[in-house]
């Protein structure tokens, strides 16, 4: 059984997704450990709870300078040892110790082609307005491993979707979370727990 703890910051919609993923059977042999956000505001906390999910914050405004907050979050996160880290609508920078050491057992969800619009800098609607203002015809999604970098480490999954004359970038967001988003992640979970992939 591979035990997934999953980070979010907002309104959890992915978090939602792999809620539903584990509970119809999409997501094979897997048990959601926890739920850790940096957000005391945020709805995935909701989501969590009424899934009967361990659910806690750690915030960066409760703690002195950056440093204490990585170590509090690193044991908070040591504490549900996982097997897997799902980052979810994460906005926090991962502390580079937490990287190096679950290595290859930390994956995330960007919400374009990588390697277009990713990096410093792009995330939420930022991708979105980025992708239209290029005037790109296509975006999409990808799920990969954390490392170092931002958006660099190997990747797991991608799924292309068509940008639309009219879109907004809310609309190109909603569209990208529906048809490949809330889909790829829920895989590439199932492919960890069920050695298709090295984690």
């Amino acid at each position: 059984m591979l035990s997934v703890l999953v980070l979010v910051s907002g309104g959890g919609t992915n978090l939602q997704a792999i809620i539903d993923g584990v509970a119809d059977g999409t997501i094979e042999n897997t048990e959601l450990v926890g739920v850790i956000s940096n957000n005391p505001g945020a709805y995935a906390l909701e989501r969590a709870k009424k899934a009967g999910i361990p659910a806690e914050v750690v915030s960066p405004k409760e703690f002195p300078d950056r440093e204490a907050f990585h170590q509090a979050f690193l044991s908070a996160v040591d504490r549900y040892q996982p097997e897997l880290i799902v980052l979810a609508g994460f906005l926090c920078i991962i502390p580079p110790e937490m990287i190096a050491k679950y290595e290859r057992r930390i994956i995330n969800i960007h919400p374009s082609l990588i390697p277009s619009f990713c990096g410093t800098g792009y995330y939420g609607l930022k991708v979105h307005e980025a992708a239209l203002a290029r005037g790109v015809k296509v975006s999409g999604a990808t799920v990969h491993f954390v490392d170092q970098g931002t958006d660099t480490g190997p990747i797991i999954l991608q799924k292309a979707v068509d940008v639309l004359p009219g879109d907004t970038p809310e609309k190109l967001q909603r569209r990208i979370m529906e048809e490949a988003e809330w889909k790829l992640l829920p895989q590439a979970i199932n492919m960890i727990a069920l050695g298709r992939l090295s984690s």
